[in-house]
């Protein structure tokens, strides 16, 4: 009897987690209520997002396709065909390409954004929204998307300078919000600090915007590094044809 007792107390912990990993991705209490958050109180906060992801990767008229690696339920990478892009999502977490498949009708691949499982220059772009801030090795997944991406890598970033500071840290600090927990910030600066770091041997050019600001504040989106947000294309330069 106990022995039974004992199974069955374990069905659902191995249901709910992956593989003891503590990443809130990996935890099926916090992926199915993903899509519910955006729908509430981000869902302001996600069309700026959008509009400066898109003033900064439309810009680059070469970019056709696109994978967004850390892709989660595939929130934004349904969005990119709005903007003319098709798109291909990748994730690590079994919890969130279960929810994609039933909501995204394009290609999906289950990777480790570290070895991405594809050839050289396969996509036009790779996108990161969101999903860097959790990578251990952050110049080996540059390296990688630069070695998959043949004109570009467009990243919206959680911004470590924000109005809402305190309250992440408090938040943090009494494990209220499961997504912070084993998040990097980074600002616009430190960013591109690391891209350099990571891409020596690259041309490339960098913009960013940088969005989440109070309601109340009179401008949406700006040039100084904060926000709750910001998004940054590094665009490849064609040597070849010297532009």
């Amino acid at each position: 009897m106990e022995i039974q007792k004992t199974q069955h107390q374990l069905v659902p912990a191995d249901l709910n987690s992956w593989k003891g990993r503590k990443e809130w991705f990996f935890n099926r209490k916090f992926t199915h209520h993903y899509e519910a958050y955006y729908e509430g109180p981000y869902k302001r906060l996600e069309v700026w997002e959008k509009k400066i992801l898109s003033d900064l990767i439309t810009a680059d008229k070469r970019v056709k396709t696109l994978l967004e690696f850390g892709c989660g339920t595939t929130r934004f990478t349904r969005w990119w065909k709005d903007i003319g892009i098709e798109a291909t999502g990748g994730d690590i977490s079994p919890f969130m390409l279960a929810q994609a498949l039933h909501l995204f009708d394009g290609d999906l691949v289950m990777a480790d954004s570290h070895y991405l499982p594809f050839k050289d220059k396969t996509f036009d772009a790779v996108a990161f929204i969101a999903t860097f801030e959790y990578y251990k090795d952050p110049i080996q997944v540059l390296r990688e998307a630069a070695r998959v991406a043949k004109y570009g890598i467009i990243m919206g970033m959680m911004n470590k300078i924000t109005p809402k500071f305190i309250r992440r840290r408090v938040q943090q600090f009494i494990g209220k919000n499961q997504y912070y927990n084993t998040a990097r910030f980074y600002t616009p600066q430190k960013l591109i600090q690391l891209i350099h770091q990571a891409l020596p041997d690259k041309a490339y050019t960098i913009e960013w915007k940088a969005t989440g600001l109070p309601q109340w504040f009179p401008v949406q989106e700006w040039h100084l590094p904060i926000g709750d947000f910001f998004g940054l294309y590094i665009q490849f330069k064609d040597v070849e044809n010297g532009k």
